[in-house]
């Protein structure tokens, strides 16, 4: 098929990713994707580029595979998970899904080794990834009576290992990672998640020190026969510090490493993976080295960098499913031009400009803003209307509020 062949473009979600895919796909192809989601965010509301199916109960596997089974399929149809939840629904159910879809995604078995964190810590053991010294607390621990004891300074880091489970919890004071400064909130937060219907066990860190711009994030896509064909490193300068989505980067420079794109290309490799990933890391000064923190499976939040920055992320899905040229292509390592390189920013410059740690990769960032080498995932030209662009600076705006109640909090003391 030629690139102009028709096709169709199924998105799981409807937060900024989704946005950021679809425009992709838009800005490429002019493709308006078809989304599916349990709630419709602000990124996708009044928008031209998507059409939104909500079905609030989305989640519960039989009324997944009953609402993409309905899905009407006249021309071939790539369908993408954009969130965590959906990514496993995804790989459930993909040699179902892939009589219907154009579905890129590692399978059930491989899911069940990367979504467990104790089993994903192992299998990075295993293949030389470093990731930060951890400790296993189970339920059973927490029930004992007796405190749980940090093996390392504080702070520390407490996530749950079980992160899809998680995620449908709802209680007062949850966030996808808690930074812990005593013993006494390590046991308190402990309890608490136990208390709120938590079952699995919780993965207890070692803190690596140093702020947001210590960090990395890592999008590449692998195609059918596990070969790594696209790699974009992303440096981060600044992270959202509200407490739901804490750790979701709000700007982002272009970056480029040699040895993190050999080092995670292999790894990819070598399990078998498929489809989009987004791995995040972090530079410990004490060793040396960056530790993984994540690997979740599709694209990040923020992966609309990638696009951004001269790599748009439509383009392997298709050349693999539509055009079916990828196989023969050189796989592609990011490494825009100066001319070309662009800051990514999902909250206000002034954001970044107040909260950001002083350092040359802010002073850069800072730079090319000035020079009109900047954009976002949400303001897009050519799918805004009145009503979207007082929508979007309405929620960009809210980062002004988010920062000064949670950055103190939750990002000021690390």
């Amino acid at each position: 098929m030629a690139e102009g062949s028709a096709f169709a473009v199924v998105l799981l979600g409807s937060d900024d990713n989704v946005y950021g895919v679809a425009r992709s796909f838009h800005e490429r192809y002019g493709v308006v994707s078809q989304v599916y989601a349990r709630e419709q965010f602000a990124p996708t509301r009044y928008s031209k580029i998507v059409d939104v199916h909500l079905v609030p109960d989305l989640y519960q596997d039989e009324v997944f595979t009953a609402t993409m089974a309905a899905i009407a399929c006249p021309v071939p149809t790539i369908l993408l998970p954009c969130g965590d939840a959906y990514a496993s629904l995804v790989a459930t159910h993909r040699d179902q899904l892939r009589e219907q879809f154009l579905c890129p995604s590692i399978d059930a078995a491989l899911l069940a080794q990367l979504a467990d964190k104790e089993r994903f810590y192992a299998l990075c053991e295993a293949h030389g990834i470093a990731f930060p010294a951890t400790k296993i607390i189970t339920k059973a621990m927490a029930a004992s009576g007796v405190a749980v004891s940090s093996p390392y300074d504080f702070p520390v880091m407490l996530k749950p290992a079980d992160s899809l489970t998680w995620h449908t919890l709802s209680f007062e004071g949850l966030k996808k990672a808690y930074l812990i400064h005593s013993q006494v909130e390590l046991n308190a937060t402990i309890q608490k998640a136990y208390a709120n219907g938590y079952v699995g066990n919780l993965i207890l860190q070692d803190f690596i020190p140093g702020d947001d711009s210590q960090t990395r994030v890592l999008n590449a896509y692998v195609d059918g026969e596990h070969r790594v064909k696209m790699m974009c490193l992303g440096h981060p300068l600044l992270e959202d510090p509200t407490p739901n989505v804490i750790g979701s980067y709000v700007a982002i420079l272009p970056a480029h490493d040699d040895a993190l794109y050999a080092q995670f290309a292999a790894f990819l490799e070598a399990i078998g993976y498929e489809g989009f990933a987004n791995i995040d890391l972090k530079y410990d000064v004490r060793d040396r080295q960056f530790k993984i923190l994540d690997l979740n499976l599709r694209p990040g939040r923020s992966a609309y960098y990638v696009t951004l920055n001269g790599y748009n992320l439509a383009q392997w899905p298709v050349a693999e499913f539509i055009t079916r040229d990828l196989a023969g292509q050189a796989p592609v390592f990011a490494n825009p031009e100066a001319a070309a390189r662009k800051v990514w920013l999902g909250a206000p410059k002034k954001v970044l400009a107040t909260y950001a740690t002083d350092n040359p990769a802010k002073g850069e960032a800072l730079r090319l803003i000035a020079a009109g080498q900047v954009g976002s995932t949400v303001f897009y030209d050519a799918d805004m209307t009145a009503r979207r662009w007082l929508l979007m600076t309405y929620m960009f705006h809210n980062y002004y509020g988010r920062f000064r109640q949670y950055f103190a909090e939750n990002k000021g003391g690390a």
